[in-house]
């Protein structure tokens, strides 16, 4: 009979030697680690599968979108094209900056004399959904 089965049963389990006993459970600990980091390692797996799977499907959408849109460029004479590049160009600028600095000036309960605007810079929407959402309902909330 093996050391493992011998602990199953209690009278066994208590003719056993400390060290047996010792033995025994060293054994029991090792098996359980090894379970859990095959666990791990299963699921490590699983989810670079999921990664390289949802990747790929990701590169095949933006390849179709790619081919459409040169699909389309293709058919347009060179005219329509500039003219798109037109309209994408803003007109006047100088109005935006004073937009900007009016609400930075209410904002602050100071003149617009007092501000300078120098540069405005577009900042790359990093923050994830429940972030703005978040944010829209504290601006949003009436006190």
């Amino acid at each position: 009979m093996s050391l493992m089965e011998r602990m199953k049963v209690a009278s066994d389990l208590q003719s056993m030697s400390a060290g047996e006993k010792l033995f025994g459970s060293i054994q029991v600990a090792l098996f359980g680690i090894a379970v859990v980091f095959l666990a791990l390692f299963l699921l490590f797996v699983i989810i670079k599968a999921l990664e390289v799977t949802m990747n790929q499907a990701e590169d095949k959408h933006k390849a179709s979108v790619a081919k459409k849109e040169a699909a389309k460029t293709q058919t347009q004479t060179p005219a329509k094209v500039e003219e798109k590049v037109e309209e994408e160009v803003p007109e006047d600028d100088m109005q935006l900056v004073a937009v900007i600095t009016a609400a930075v000036a209410a904002s602050l309960h100071t003149s617009t004399h007092n501000i300078i605007v120098r540069n405005i810079v577009r900042v790359p929407e990093t923050t994830p959904a429940w972030g703005k959402l978040g944010r829209m309902q504290q601006v949003n909330r009436i006190e």
